[in-house]
C-alpha cells in the first residue's frame, strides 16, 4: 500500500512516497491494495499547509482535515486551487485556519472502508454526479485512520480487473466448450455401448423364460425315473452326493435371480439410451415420467444412501420437447438436490427426501408461480391453486376428453416440481442461481453451468419457465413449467 507521510509538525510539511510496484489484481480485490495517501491537516492548521504539501507532491489528491483527531471531511486539490485562484483567494485563506477554506470548499465525501471490493467502490463513484465524479475517495482503515484515494487510480484499477474478469471468462468459456465436446463424445458414446449391451440383454432376458420350463421338465422326469427305479442305493448316494434336494431348491431361485438381474440390467441400458438420447432439430412426443424415472435409475447409487425420493406423479399427456435435453435437466436439478442433503446427513431426526410432483396446470395458474413474489409458494400452494386443472376442465378417471384436450391444449401447461427439504438458499444467492458460472461449491466440484444450461434449456429450447421457490432453513423447490403445443 502506497502512502504519503502524515504531515510534519513544520510550517513546509513535504510528504514522502515510497516506491512500490504496481499491484497484480484479483476480482476480490479491495481498496487497501491501492496507493493510498496519507495526508491530514488539522482544522486549526493555516491554508498555507496545504498549499506547502500540494506543491510538495504533485499526485497528491487532496487533503484530510481532522479536529482534535477525528475526521471531518476532504478538501480536493481542484477545489483548493478554484478558491486560492479567486480574487483575494490568497489573502482570505492562507493566512487563516483550514476550517474557513473548508465552510466554502467542502463537498460530499465518498468514504469506503478498507476492504471494500474496487469494483463496488468503483460502481458507486461512477454514480455521483458529474461535478464531484473526480473527488477523491476516503478510505477509512480498521484502526479509524483515514486515507485518501485518487479518483483516477481506483477506475484504472477497476479497469484492470474488467480486463481480468473479461481474459478468466474467455478461458472458462474455452474449457467449458471442450468439456461439452467431451460430453457430447461421451454422450454418443454412452448410447453406443447401451444398444450392444442391449442385444446379448435382451437373448438373456428371452432365454431364461425356457431355461426354466426347461428346469421343470427335467425335474419331472427325474421323478419319473426315481418312481421306476424305486429305491436304489446308487442313486441315492449321488443325490446325497450333488444335495439334488438343496439343489432342487435353489434351482429355483438362482432361476428368479437372473431373471431380476436381466429386468434390472435392461432398465438400466434403457435409461443410458434414454439420457444419452441425441436430439434432432425438431422436437417429438416423450413421456416426461419416463424421462424423469430414467435419470432417477442413473442416480440410484447416490440415492440409495439414505435418501427418499417420493413421486407424486398425474396423468400427463406426450410432450412435444427435446427429452434428451429434458434429462439434462432433471439430472443437474436432481444432483444439486443430493448435494444440498448430503450436507445435513447425519443430523438426528432428519430424513433427507426429495419430492417430484407432476401435474397439467393452465394457465390461468401461472399467475401465482413469480419466482420474486412467491418464495413461500411451495409451502401453501394447495391452499393458494384451489382445484386442479383436472377438476376444472372435466377429468374422468384420469382422461380427458378428447374435445376438451382439444379447447385447453393451447392454454395448459406440464408442471415438474422437484422439492427436497434441506438447508434452503439464502435470498441473495437466489438472485444469482441461474448466471453463468456462478456457483457456492468448491473448486473443483462446482462449474457455475448446471443451472444456467438448464435454465436456457427450458426457456429457450422449449419456451417454458423456470421458477425458483426456496426458504432458508426449509428448502427448495424448482417447478419446471413446459406448455403442450
Amino acid at each position: 500500500m502506497l502512502e504519503t507521510s502524515r504531515a510534519n509538525k513544520t510550517n513546509k510539511p513535504v510528504p514522502v512516497m515510497s516506491e512500490v510496484s504496481i499491484p497484480e489484481f484479483r476480482l476480490d480485490s479491495t481498496l487497501e491494495e491501492l496507493p493510498l495517501y496519507d495526508c491530514e491537516v488539522k482544522a486549526t492548521d493555516l491554508g498555507s499547509n496545504i498549499s506547502q504539501m500540494l506543491e510538495a507532491d504533485p499526485l497528491l489528491p487532496g487533503v484530510i482535515l481532522t479536529d482534535r483527531s477525528e475526521f471531518v471531511g476532504m478538501i480536493s486539490r481542484w477545489k483548493f486551487l478554484e478558491y486560492i485562484s479567486r480574487p483575494f483567494g490568497r489573502e482570505l485563506f492562507l493566512k487563516r485556519p483550514v476550517r474557513a477554506l473548508y465552510g466554502f470548499a467542502k463537498t460530499k465525501s465518498l468514504i469506503f472502508p478498507s476492504d471494500t471490493l474496487i469494483v463496488d467502490a468503483a460502481r458507486q463513484s461512477l454514480l455521483r454526479s458529474k461535478a464531484l465524479l473526480y473527488e477523491p475517495i476516503v478510505v477509512q482503515l480498521p484502526d479509524l485512520n483515514y486515507r485518501l484515494l485518487d479518483a483516477h487510480e481506483l477506475l484504472v484499477a477497476q479497469s484492470n480487473i474488467h480486463e481480468l474478469a473479461t481474459k478468466l471468462l474467455r478461458q472458462q468459456t474455452q474449457s467449458q466448450l471442450i468439456q461439452t465436446e467431451k460430453l457430447a463424445s461421451l454422450g454418443q458414446m454412452v448410447a453406443g455401448v447401451a444398444h450392444e449391451i442391449r442385444n446379448p440383454v435382451t437373448c438373456i432376458s428371452g432365454n431364461l423364460g425356457f431355461l426354466s420350463n426347461y428346469s421343470q421338465d427335467v425335474m419331472e422326469l427325474v421323478s419319473a425315473y426315481e418312481e421306476i427305479a424305486g429305491d436304489s442305493e446308487i442313486i441315492n448316494e449321488l443325490k446325497e452326493k450333488i444335495e439334488f434336494d438343496f439343489l432342487q431348491e435353489d434351482w429355483v431361485e438362482i432361476l428368479r435371480s437372473m431373471k431380476v438381474s436381466a429386468e434390472r440390467l435392461t432398465e438400466l441400458v434403457t435409461s443410458l439410451h434414454t439420457f444419452s438420447h441425441m436430439d434432432g432439430t425438431q422436437l417429438k412426443d416423450a413421456n416426461i415420467h419416463e424421462c424423469i424415472d430414467s435419470t432417477l435409475l442413473i442416480l440410484k447409487n447416490r440415492l440409495k444412501h439414505g435418501i427418499k425420493v417420493v413421486k407424486k406423479y398425474g396423468d400427463l399427456p406426450f410432450v412435444k420437447c427435446y427429452s434428451g435435453q429434458l434429462s439434462q435437466v432433471f439430472m443437474n436439478i436432481i444432483s444439486n438436490a443430493i448435494d444440498a442433503l448430503e450436507e445435513l446427513k447425519g443430523q438426528t431426526g432428519f430424513a433427507a427426501t426429495i419430492a417430484i410432483e407432476t401435474e397439467v396446470i393452465a394457465s390461468s395458474e401461472l399467475d401465482c408461480t413469480s419466482a420474486e413474489l412467491m418464495q413461500n409458494y411451495a409451502g401453501n400452494r394447495e391452499n393458494d391453486r384451489g382445484r386442479s386443472f383436472a377438476e376444472k376442465n372435466g377429468v374422468i378417471n384420469g382422461e380427458l376428453s378428447h374435445e376438451i384436450a382439444l379447447k385447453n391444449q393451447s392454454s395448459a401447461w406440464v408442471a415438474i416440481r422437484i422439492a427436497d427439504n434441506g438447508s434452503g438458499i439464502p435470498p441473495e444467492i437466489q438472485r444469482r442461481i441461474f448466471e453463468t458460472f456462478f456457483t457456492t461449491k468448491p473448486a473443483g466440484k462446482g462449474t457455475g453451468l448446471g443451472l444456467a444450461i438448464t435454465h436456457q434449456i427450458v426457456t429457450q429450447k422449449h419456451q417454458g419457465k423456470l421458477n425458483l421457490h426456496s426458504t432458508p432453513g426449509t428448502g427448495t423447490e424448482f417447478e419446471i413449467l413446459l406448455p403442450l403445443i
